[in-house]
């Protein structure tokens, strides 16, 4: 744990209104700063104990903190460099280390993955049970979305008209997984901008989950880099936020080796909406008559600052009118696979945003995170709310630019 980070912090509290689980419980050791305090003991030489760990392990990793922090403390890589400190020092119960195994022995790889999907209604009926076994096996089984049919994406997809890029798309695990027609859309509305899209053969996993839950992402994170150096394309873009998150900071995660440090570096990665902000519009906005929620996902507003872009891209949509949904800067309780490790707190997370959501009278929910769109649809199912449709920023825009009418 890093002493200079940690002395950046001067316990000011304002933090403490962003962060989830002070929200929920109002422990100061389950805020950003109470954290940091437990950081600056352990350095002193106090052990890791099991509540030490605990209090680590409460932490959603969703950056609001950061956002709001006057000091610039950067909360971010203070939680990142603590996380495999936890995992090293301190002895999880056997089941519990079971289980975090089955979970990573899983969600990284989209083919395991995609073996789960004929079960998933068999899951649901399961759950009550799972939950009794295991809470995470209770919410892994709770979460998992309904059967999608995958089709399989072509290798390249030309741009329409006048080609104005070459860009790699990142497919993801769980996006390509669960849900296929993401990847469908986002590859489609960069043709009609004018990219030739790449979707290179064989992608794994980019190492988010493994990066956030403190484990080895090094792995994931070079042969990704190489993945996308071998496509020879301008940039990556990425769909998903705790993705694209992850893959801007791998100069930082493979700062121990220059060579792949430097690689890391020359790859350009961009979040969907920035990307399509930057490059400018081309094609036909038709117009979509409808009202959406926009849901800022934690690791594309506070871990990447984007915000304004995915709301200029809805807003240059004929007859679609957005409205924010309050209390947006706390995160709904997804955070990677913080819902599956931390079921109770995900759980409340989730519902107080569902609530949050159906506040907005929207007709459609809007979310750039699959894991997002998974927490909030199950805890919009969990309260017996009237159940409001959830999409993609690809998917609206896909729907406009294709004169569909509404988003399918």
């Amino acid at each position: 744990m890093d002493q200079e980070l940690i002395k950046d912090c001067v316990h000011c509290g304002f933090c403490l209104p962003t962060c989830p689980t002070y929200v929920l419980w109002g422990e100061e050791m389950d805020s950003p700063r109470g954290r940091i305090h437990l950081m600056a003991q352990h350095n002193e030489g106090v052990e890791m104990t099991p509540e030490m760990a605990g209090h680590f392990d409460a932490c959603l990793g969703c950056m609001a903190c950061v956002t709001a922090c006057p000091s610039g403390v950067q909360y971010d890589k203070l939680i990142e460099h603590t996380r495999p400190v936890v995992e090293r020092e301190h002895t999880r119960a056997p089941r519990d280390r079971a289980v975090r195994a089955l979970v990573f022995a899983l969600f990284p790889y989209p083919r395991r993955l995609r073996l789960v999907k004929p079960f998933t209604r068999l899951n649901r009926r399961l759950a009550p049970f799972l939950e009794r076994v295991h809470p995470t096996l209770g919410a892994l089984a709770e979460l998992t979305p309904p059967r999608s049919r995958v089709r399989p994406l072509p290798a390249l997809v030309r741009a329409r008209g006048r080609r104005r890029a070459r860009v790699g798309l990142l497919t993801g695990c769980v996006q390509g997984a669960f849900f296929p027609d993401v990847n469908r859309a986002t590859a489609r509305v960069l043709a009609l901008e004018g990219c030739d899209v790449v979707i290179p053969r064989g992608q794994g996993c980019c190492g988010a989950l493994s990066l956030h839950s403190g484990y080895d992402a090094h792995k994931f994170a070079r042969k990704t880099i190489e993945t996308f150096e071998k496509a020879g394309v301008d940039t990556v873009v990425v769909n998903a936020a705790g993705c694209g998150s992850s893959m801007k900071d791998y100069a930082d995660v493979l700062a121990d080796d220059p060579d792949w440090q430097q690689r890391a570096s020359r790859l350009k990665v961009r979040d969907l909406a920035e990307y399509l902000v930057e490059l400018g519009p081309v094609a036909e906005r038709h117009p979509l008559p409808m009202t959406v929620a926009y849901h800022d996902a934690c690791h594309l507003a506070h871990a990447q600052g984007v915000r304004a872009q995915p709301r200029e891209l809805l807003g240059g949509i004929p007859e679609l009118k957005i409205r924010e949904i309050a209390e947006s800067a706390i995160c709904c309780g997804s955070a990677g696979t913080y819902n599956l490790f931390q079921p109770e707190p995900a759980r409340a997370l989730g519902e107080r945003k569902a609530a949050r959501v159906e506040e907005t009278g929207a007709d459609l929910l809007v979310s750039a995170n699959p894991g997002c769109t998974m927490q909030i649809t199950t805890a919009m199912r969990r309260l017996g709310h009237p159940p409001i449709p959830v999409a993609h920023t690809a998917q609206v825009l896909d729907a406009s630019l294709r004169g569909l009418g509404t988003v399918r």
